[in-house]
């Protein structure tokens, strides 16, 4: 979510969880998942210390980063899997909002891969010899076409230190439905690094970025927040 003032959110997110927590004790409907804990800052992908007042452990400001990675993810499985938020709409005079994106998506099952074009394979490349754009090292340089043991090839790798990160990269031609696809492949891309780390001894640690040479679409911002991708849009590559 792109907004000027992102504390401009806070009332409203605080709004939301009491609203919940008022249902909860209204009707004894058991717990209804934080669904503001889904707005997350765009630097560590963390909500604000303010969801702290939610839960039932309120020392989310005292937990390391990773541990509060992991209370979010917790966080999200409730959410995708709450099978009452029709009836948490209705409670509140609320109707459920219309989207075209189930569609786009299940068009993506119909594509036909085709060969890497020069715009794609130019992007890539100057991504791998780019790494500050990653907020790396600039002499940190990254690996193009890296192949995971299932077979499926990552544009670029970076390894810095325990942490891995990989970029999809979709150039100045990609379309919003290729850019769609890509927000899919950076999870598929997420489950195979941690999972090759995992094999190797090492502790899950990576960031997957889907970096966009032109500036990403407005009417995908609701996938991307859901799925929880970081984007790096509107890259201009130096021509040199």
């Amino acid at each position: 979510m792109e907004m000027p003032n992102p504390r401009n959110l806070n009332f409203v997110l605080g709004a939301i969880g009491n609203a919940l927590r008022s249902l909860e004790e209204l009707n004894k409907t058991g717990k209804i998942p934080l669904i503001n804990s889904i707005v997350v800052n765009k630097s560590n992908h963390l909500p604000g210390e303010g969801i702290g007042w939610f839960l039932e452990a309120k020392n989310f400001e005292k937990l390391s980063k990773n541990q509060k990675k992991e209370l979010v993810n917790q966080l999200l499985s409730e959410i995708y899997s709450y099978q009452k938020w029709d009836w948490v709409l209705r409670q509140l005079g609320l109707k459920p909002l219309k989207s075209k994106i189930s569609n786009e998506v299940n068009s993506l099952k119909k594509y036909e891969k085709s060969g890497e074009s020069e715009y794609h394979l130019r992007f890539k490349n100057y991504l791998a010899m780019n790494p500050q754009i990653f907020g790396l090292k600039e002499n940190q340089n990254g690996k193009t076409e890296y192949q995971f043991p299932s077979a499926d090839t990552i544009d670029v790798i970076f390894e810095y230190k325990s942490e891995i990160i990989g970029v999809e990269a979709k150039s100045i031609i990609s379309d919003e439905k290729d850019i769609l696809r890509g927000l899919f492949q950076c999870v598929k891309y997420k489950a195979l690094v941690e999972a090759e780390q995992k094999v190797n001894d090492q502790i899950p640690n990576c960031r997957i970025v889907l970096a966009i040479e032109k500036k990403f679409p407005k009417n995908l911002l609701s996938v991307k927040n859901l799925l929880g991708i970081e984007v790096i849009d509107d890259i201009k590559m130096n021509k040199n």
